[in-house]
């Protein structure tokens, strides 16, 4: 039987690399996409090419691709080169996201649009492209990745509330769409979990006592688990531990020493 192949966006760091790490540790071969590569530096650490060193060392095959999910022929692109490639996808998981920080009526427009592009339309054109090969290969999983902004208007950061409150409709509009062929789920984040991106938006803050970014894996590989017909959920970690299907209480900090 042929390996089982995940995709993820934004997997140069944080939350996507982490995923990367745990999903080949739990047998996937690792499609890496995000922007950040050792050619393109980001501003911040990290690049598809220590994440996928990272899959490597787990056992599994690491494809890494120079993504941007808001270039529609780039995402069709990637799925034609993993379908030619590698002949599968079973999972995808939409976690390329960007949190535009600042008054939003004191802002160009065009920030307004980059939230829009990257945190709705390129999840769509993810699923877009991807979701139609999976069903015709017999089914496959959607994890989108939200946050607790999208029920917390006061949360400061208007266009990132506004779509990932899209996005978790676009996942139930989606899900029963696809019933029976592809299950689409959403993680919606309410915790604060270490990431790098994150945590450089909160300069002076301490930061130990934030959760590890395991506790996502565990709440993707669960979802990655459940039948087709377990779909057009909104769950939070929170909810997944009280179920015993998230590890406990966890702290980066632990981890840094």
């Amino acid at each position: 039987m042929p390996n089982r192949v995940a995709v993820v966006t934004g997997a140069s760091r944080g939350i996507g690399k982490q995923l990367c790490i745990d999903l080949a540790e739990a047998g996937y071969d690792i499609v890496v996409a995000a922007r950040s590569s050792a050619d393109s530096p980001g501003k911040l650490p990290g690049s598809i090419e220590e994440t996928a060193e990272l899959v490597r060392a787990h056992g599994r095959q690491a494809m890494t691709v120079v993504l941007d999910v808001r270039d529609e022929e780039a995402v069709a692109a990637l799925a034609e080169r993993v379908y030619r490639e590698w002949g599968r996808c079973d999972l995808l998981v939409n976690n390329a996201a960007i949190a535009v920080p600042g008054a939003t009526l004191e802002q160009p427009t065009k920030r307004w649009r980059l939230a829009v592009d990257v945190n709705l339309n390129g999840a769509f054109y993810m699923m877009y492209y991807f979701c139609p090969r999976m069903a015709a290969a017999g089914g496959g999983r959607v994890v989108n990745i939200s946050s607790i902004a999208a029920v917390t208007p006061e949360f400061g950061r208007v266009s990132y509330t506004v779509t990932k409150r899209a996005l978790e409709a676009l996942t139930e509009a989606m899900a029963s769409e696809l019933t029976g062929r592809v299950a689409v789920n959403c993680i919606r984040l309410e915790l604060a979990v270490w990431s790098e991106g994150f945590t450089s938006t909160l300069p002076g803050e301490d930061f130990s006592d934030f959760e590890d970014p395991v506790v996502m894996s565990d709440a993707t590989l669960w979802l990655a688990q459940q039948p087709l017909e377990y779909t057009g959920h909104i769950l939070t970690v929170g909810e997944l531990r009280e179920r015993g299907l998230v590890r406990g209480v966890t702290r980066f900090g632990d981890r840094t020493g």
